[in-house]
Order: structure tokens, then sequence, then C-alpha cells
């Protein structure tokens, strides 16, 4: 079939143009110094851009070290913080059992119970979870109320915990002693319960044992606060120093903005749930 004036005229433009492109192609592209610097752009390595200015690096290399040793110690207070604060929940407890063995006591006392074995042997359970309270008592391998498992790498014979707080130095976090109170646990017997004697002698006993307990945990809970406020205090000594590396740096990795939010977030709380 013969091809109409216009069709003829289509393909002798089209394989012109192709001619064209490939001439310009062969031109430019092969060999060519323009072919070179375009394969150089989309294929070549691209320069190395450094992440962080090295002047800025040392000149704030102390500040950053400080800021971390810091941050690190406020971490340590807080486990120490911990620590006291299991104590002083198993010396509470120790304490409420106390209280339970007290009210049975004094309920036979004033004839609002009658000795038998059953009673006898419900006093002497409380009795004996107290003894396994001090006994069970850890924070990741440490004894915190049981002297006898005491004299450890992890803590002293006399019940000391060693805690790195500062830049040079740190203080002892000292536990007291639940395994041999005055008077000793064992002089607890609910056997006593069933004269009047032995009945009254149990219930000084307890008096004493709770009065002893009762100040201990007073004391733990009173460290934990104080521990759980300097480590806080510690936070924000590091976050001070973080301030004045943003400050002395050429070239801020953080801007102004983001340095006041910071700070209002610390004090006011996050306005998102990081957990989710």
């Amino acid at each position: 079939m013969a091809l109409s004036d216009l069709e003829k005229l289509f393909v002798v433009s089209t394989a012109t143009q192709m001619w064209q492109q490939d001439l310009l192609t062969n031109a430019y592209f092969q060999g060519s110094a323009v072919g070179a610097n375009l394969r150089e752009m989309v294929l070549g390595r691209q320069p190395v851009k450094p992440l962080t200015n090295p002047y800025d690096e040392a000149m704030t290399g102390r500040l950053r070290s400080d800021s971390a040793t810091i941050r690190q110690g406020a971490r340590n207070v807080k486990e120490a913080a911990a620590m006291v604060g299991i104590a002083a929940e198993a010396v509470g407890t120790i304490r409420s059992t106390l209280e339970e063995m007290q009210d049975i006591a004094t309920k036979i006392k004033e004839g609002d119970l009658v000795w038998n074995t059953t009673i006898r042997d419900e006093y002497n359970s409380l009795r004996d979870k107290i003894t396994s309270i001090v006994e069970s008592t850890m924070y990741n391998g440490i004894a915190l109320l049981d002297s006898t498992q005491w004299g450890t790498s992890q803590i002293d014979s006399g019940g000391a915990v060693y805690v790195q707080s500062f830049l040079n130095g740190g203080f002892d976090v000292t536990f007291k002693a639940l395994d041999s109170p005055t008077p000793p646990w064992s002089d607890l017997q609910g056997a006593s319960l069933n004269n009047a004697t032995g009945l009254q002698n149990e219930l000084l006993e307890l008096s004493d044992l709770l009065g002893d307990v009762s100040t201990i945990e007073d004391i733990y809970a009173e460290r934990a606060s104080g521990l759980e406020y300097q480590a806080g205090a510690l936070e924000s000594q590091a976050d001070l120093l973080d301030q004045a590396v943003e400050a002395r740096r050429q070239t801020p990795t953080l801007s102004l903005e983001e340095i006041l939010l910071r700070l209002l977030m610390r004090d006011t709380g996050t306005l998102f749930d990081a957990n989710s």
C-alpha cells in the first residue's frame, strides 16, 4: 500500500529527529567533557560533609565529659533511692506484721480471744513471715536487711553501699540490720500467750520491736526522698552544662528555641507520651 504524502513526511521527520538525537548523544556523552561531568554528577561519589565541627568538639570536650559524668551520677543516686525505697517498703511490711501480732496478744489479754493451738500457730507464722522478709529483701543481689549476707564487694560488713555520685567521689548509703534485733525475733513465741506472765512479756517485746522498726522505716522513707531530690539536682546540673556546651559552639546543634523548649518540658512536663 502506497504511503500518502503526510505519512511520508511523518516518517522522514521522525527519522531525522532520531538521527539528530543520536548525533548529539555521540558528540556530548561519548568521551566528551560534558558526558564526563554528567556521569560524575550521577554516578560519582559525593564529597564527605563533616557532621561535627572539630573545633567545637575540642572546645566543648571537658564540658561534655563533665555533663556525662554528672548525669551518670544522677542515675547512680536514683538507683540508691530505689534501694532505700525497697528497704522502706520491706520494713513497713514488718511493722504491719508486728501490729497484727500485737493485736492478737492484746485481744487475748482483754478476753476477746481465747488461746488455742490455732492462734499459737498463726502467731508463730506471722513471726516467721518477718524473718523471711529480712532474709529475702534484696536489690540486684544485695541483701538490705540481713547482716549475715553482708561483707561483699557490693555492701560492706557494716551495711554501707558506696554510691559514685560526684565527679571525684561519692557517699555511702547505710542499711540497718534487722536479722538480730533486741529482743530477737526468736523470743516471740505463740506458746507464751497461754499464760499471763508470758503474755505480758510478749506485749513488752512487741512494743519495743515496733518502736525500733517504725523509727527505721521513717529513716528509710526520708532518706529515699532526699536521694530522689539529689538525683534531680544532679540532672539539673547536667542540663546546665549541656546549655553551656551549646553556647560555646560556633555551629550550634540546637536552636535557642529547642534549648528553651527542653527547659520548659523539664519544669512543666512533656506535652506527649514518649512511651506510646
